[in-house]
């Protein structure tokens, strides 16, 4: 597969795109803001006259806007704080080419108006919209100040090299084989350390990033913790199969482009490639239900205050995976069978005995800073 061709977020504002099911990964902005300030305050205390930053797997919708308003409004309340006029900021926007780099530039008034409270410190700044890989290079040596990425490193450049079928499942599970589950610790390995030393060209000395994707918190990456949120999907067109919807052939040669890796595993890779030294490494769950959409004041389905707020919890994550997975879906399997594999998926979530145990992402946060 071609997964600069199909490795993409659904674009615009509808129904079931990314932008609008994106609540659980916004949350996980907010969770390491304060990493992203603290960067933020340690680079503007040597105050580069214009701090350059890049968001790397930036997507589309309100998250991308979220970012950079955080950054924005740290640069203005340190330059603040110091008594200095704030640095010029470019914000470097990057994805794989098929993003909707449109709806970004749209929206981009937004940022522009509700940074830095309005105040005079508020920064002048430019964005750029930069296409491409961040498992190769796309800047310039030396370029970058600051780089940020959220929930975009736990996909893989490449399906691994399988040596054998991983029988029954979509991703890692507690039947798949040993070589299937080392494929894809390899690839995310090469994936991992390229991005690392990338960066390293990259970044200034004494630059900073701030890297969060989903991971784990068990030893073995097959444990249910990681499959939780795939299984369903895996079960959904194996029922797709055994109706003879879909070919099984098909089902057994799917599986998602992904890793979960393990804070020690981030760890051991970053003091491998050299060029970092770690800050803070640190794990947290975040719960299905932030991505509970909010319904408007003229949806009949908006829930009173005293409605359990799970209600309907299961279709808003059927259409926060859609949305992230749609086209890979689409491109294995065709389009015709997008809406059925959905609905069965979000049916299943329904009337599976749920563990709420393991209703959550996992995610893990790392901030890192360029050696001298």
């Amino acid at each position: 597969m071609d997964m600069i061709k199909f490795l993409h977020m659904n674009g615009g504002n509808g129904d079931a795109s990314y932008s609008s099911n994106s609540g659980l990964q916004g949350a996980g902005v907010m969770k390491t803001k304060r990493a992203i300030e603290q960067a933020i305050s340690a680079l503007c205390h040597n105050f580069p006259k214009t701090l350059v930053m890049a968001d790397l797997g930036c997507s589309s919708g309100p998250n991308t806007l979220l970012v950079g308003s955080i950054v924005i409004n740290a640069i203005a309340k340190t330059s603040l704080e110091m008594g200095l006029e704030p640095p010029e900021v470019l914000i470097n926007l990057n994805d794989l080419p098929t993003n909707d780099f449109n709806t970004i530039f749209v929206a981009l008034q937004e940022i522009k108006g509700n940074s830095a409270n309005g105040t005079h410190h508020q920064p002048s700044c430019y964005f750029t919209g930069v296409p491409g890989s961040y498992y190769g290079r796309i800047f310039p040596m030396k370029s970058l100040n600051f780089v940020h990425s959220s929930y975009s490193l736990h996909w893989l450049s490449q399906q691994p090299q399988l040596e054998e079928i991983n029988k029954g499942n979509i991703y890692l599970a507690s039947t798949t084989p040993e070589s299937v589950s080392k494929a894809h610790f390899e690839q995310f390995q090469k994936d991992f350390f390229s991005f690392l030393r990338c960066r390293s060209k990259e970044i200034m000395a004494g630059g900073r990033m701030v890297l969060t994707l989903a991971g784990r918190t068990t030893d073995d990456p097959r444990d249910e913790e990681s499959n939780y949120i795939w299984r369903p999907l895996a079960m959904a067109i194996e029922e797709m199969v055994y109706e003879g919807l879909v070919e099984e052939a098909k089902f057994d040669s799917f599986n998602l482009p992904w890793y979960n890796a393990s804070p020690k595993e981030i760890s051991n890779l970053v003091r491998a490639e050299g060029s970092f030294t770690i800050d803070q490494l640190e794990s947290f769950d975040l719960q299905w239900v932030a991505w509970k959409r909010k319904k408007d004041d003229n949806d009949a389905s908006k829930l009173n205050e005293t409605d359990d707020p799970r209600v309907g919890l299961y279709s808003d994550v059927a259409k926060a995976i859609r949305a992230g997975v749609e086209p890979l879906v689409a491109n294995h399997f065709g389009e015709a069978i997008l809406d059925d594999v959905f609905t069965r998926y979000e049916k299943i979530l329904k009337n599976r005995r749920c563990n709420k145990e393991y209703e959550a992402v996992i995610s893990v946060t790392v901030s890192l800073t360029r050696k001298m």
